[in-house]
């Protein structure tokens, strides 16, 4: 009776490949839109005698920063599961060097 190895070859692995959003970037995004979206509100309109447009500007800001974090966080949300859907599967295969690296003269001119 021939015994057939069934443990997965170590050196090949399935994974899923797709393109993930980074979320803080968008949150930092979305925080500079909403200060944008803040000193539009405050600076763009006629002035009121009764606030000045600096206390405006701060109280739009804190709204508008906040809002602004949250749709693009939830922006960031939608492409990530976007992404979750557009995934495709790949098999890598590690590959030993042929020559192991020895010194900086091996460093492909960095």
């Amino acid at each position: 009776m021939a015994s057939k190895d069934t443990t997965p070859n170590p050196a090949r692995r399935e994974i899923t490949v797709r393109r993930a959003p980074k979320f803080v970037p968008f949150m930092i995004l979305g925080a500079i839109v909403g200060a944008i979206v803040a000193a539009i509100i405050a600076y763009g309109r006629p002035a009121d005698p009764a606030f000045d447009a600096s206390t405006v500007f701060g109280f739009f800001l804190v709204a508008c920063v906040a809002g602004g974090v949250i749709l693009f966080s939830i922006l960031a949300l939608v492409l990530d599961r976007v992404s979750v859907k557009r995934s495709q599967r790949a098999v890598v295969e590690a590959v030993p060097d042929s020559v192991p690296d020895e010194g900086p003269e091996h460093d492909g001119g960095r």
